[in-house]
């Protein structure tokens, strides 16, 4: 969830001064895409993946610490919960053979650190939301020792000034409150990064928004959620509730939330930051000693990191990153919509499809959001986080339909035509947008397995759905650390 922060209490003056001095990076953020060099000879791609810990019989190990002692593997870090780790893999070209490099080196750390945790009785999952997960998982002594999350739960909690209110209607009924911000990190995602320069960066990341519907539709993977089931993704409701800074009150009188899809395309990504800067209140206002304006002036490469913290407690489904490499300031597209698993070759498959879309769609001679409205583009999203693959979407010059239609009809050629551009071998491209398009015609993604699969156990053991949401998780652990994709899982 971010970067590290330091225990501390902050006083209004601190907010007074973080507030200018997060303009004062704006400003020299606006200098730096005048005139600054962002450009990038090769573009690269980067996945982080969220992945929940269980013990033998599948139930969450509160063991995070123990866990990444055992691995010990720099890319492999705390998140927000006792019973999260999450592997940070460096960025690789996508062209050529890069996106089965990638999945590779994936698969490789993750068998070694299954191997390594396997000595602490911890085993790594990848799943949108761990089924196993009971009330009492959510108590604050499950938060993270990072001072970052307690801080941010303390703010986020303070602004709201009351519990926060989970409420999800789905086939079953969620209502809970919690006092910390602990059910988010029930949320386990996979991160997607794409490298973009300035003047690509507004037509990318309105690409981005308008197949976030189809990406969650296909790639819902986190049904359930404290023993009922509600949306085929699951996190999308969780996390928009379990991080939200607002009162009804406020609510009411259309305070944007901090998990947000946004309200609007945009013609630059300075659009984004300035969003942040004009909406949102610092959650963690802690000013650095330097000064932007100094170091572009003396010729070097400020790290703004008053503007690039903040943007970090604003948790959009495609998140702008300004960060610094070697010397050089880089823009990136953060893709945080997506649940992790089920299996690696699933996640690569997901990352080819989400790449070849933007690249085609973000380089199209009539943009595709001049035709779609950014309301139907939201709608779209959270109907495909209810209903997954039997959603119905609007897409233009298509009108409304069947989201498995629209991919094998209309987005996958798209797809291939996008990696294409993107040098990726044919038969990289064929392999991974294989994996997207037999979903489609089989209908079985995570979500539609886990459902199924439950479904089956629970008739065979009587109605005892603890025993069979458990069971299920065993089988689905055991079917994800074979690397088959997950429309060829069989439901018992």
């Amino acid at each position: 969830m971010g970067q590290e922060v330091d225990d501390r209490d902050f006083t209004r003056e601190d907010r007074t001064r973080y507030r200018a001095k997060v303009r004062r990076c704006l400003d020299v953020f606006a200098r730096m895409l005048s005139d600054h060099d962002f450009s990038v000879e090769h573009p690269q791609v980067g996945v982080e993946i969220e992945f929940n810990l269980v013990d033998a019989a599948g139930e969450p190990a509160m063991k995070n610490a123990e866990t990444l002692a055992a691995i010990a593997d720099d890319g492999f870090q705390t998140e927000l919960g006792l019973f999260n780790v999450e592997i940070n893999v460096p960025p690789s070209r996508a062209a050529g053979a890069g996106l089965v490099e990638l999945e590779e080196a994936v698969r490789s750390d993750l068998n070694q650190a299954q191997e390594r945790a396997a000595g602490v009785g911890t085993n790594l999952i990848m799943i949108g939301i761990l089924p196993t997960l009971r009330p009492e998982h959510f108590a604050r002594e499950t938060i993270s020792p990072n001072p970052r999350y307690h801080l941010l739960s303390e703010q986020i909690l303070a602004a709201r000034g009351e519990d926060i209110a989970i409420v999800i209607d789905g086939v079953d009924r969620l209502d809970t409150t919690a006092d910390t911000i602990i059910p988010e990190a029930a949320c386990t995602s996979t991160q997607l990064h794409l490298q973009v320069e300035p003047d690509d960066f507004a037509p990318m990341w309105n690409a981005a928004q308008a197949i976030a519907a189809v990406q969650v539709a296909v790639g819902a993977n986190s049904p359930f959620l404290l023993g009922r089931q509600l949306w085929h993704e699951t996190r999308i409701p969780l996390f928009e509730q379990a991080t939200d800074t607002r009162s009804e009150e406020l609510k009411a009188q259309g305070v944007r939330p901090r998990v947000w899809f946004g309200e609007r395309w945009i013609t630059s990504v300075f659009d984004l930051f300035e969003e942040n800067v004009r909406y949102f209140p610092a959650l963690l206002p802690i000013v650095e000693d330097e000064d932007p304006v100094a170091e572009l002036e003396a010729g070097r490469v400020p790290s703004l990191a008053e503007l690039r913290l903040h943007n970090g407690t604003i948790y959009r489904w495609n998140r702008p990153i300004y960060d610094v490499s070697d010397g050089r300031p880089h823009l990136r597209i953060e893709n945080r919509l997506l649940p992790a698993g089920p299996t690696v070759v699933d996640t690569l498959a997901n990352a080819a499809l989400f790449y070849g879309l933007v690249t085609v769609i973000g380089s199209s001679d009539r943009p595709l959001w001049s035709q779609l409205s950014f309301r139907a583009a939201e709608d779209n999203f959270h109907q495909a986080a209810r209903t997954g693959m039997e959603t119905d979407v609007y897409w233009p010059a298509v009108g409304t339909v069947p989201v498995r239609e629209l991919v094998l009809r209309h987005l996958m050629p798209m797809a291939h035509t996008g990696l294409e551009q993107m040098g990726v071998d044919a038969e990289v491209r064929d392999r991974l947008l294989g994996v997207i398009e037999q979903r489609c015609i089989t209908g079985r993604n995570g979500a539609t397995w886990l459902i199924e699969d439950f479904e089956n156990r629970l008739k065979r053991l009587g109605g005892d759905r603890e025993t069979a949401l458990r069971d299920t998780t065993a089988r689905y652990q055991e079917l994800m650390h074979a690397n088959e994709p997950v429309h060829t899982w069989p439901s018992d």
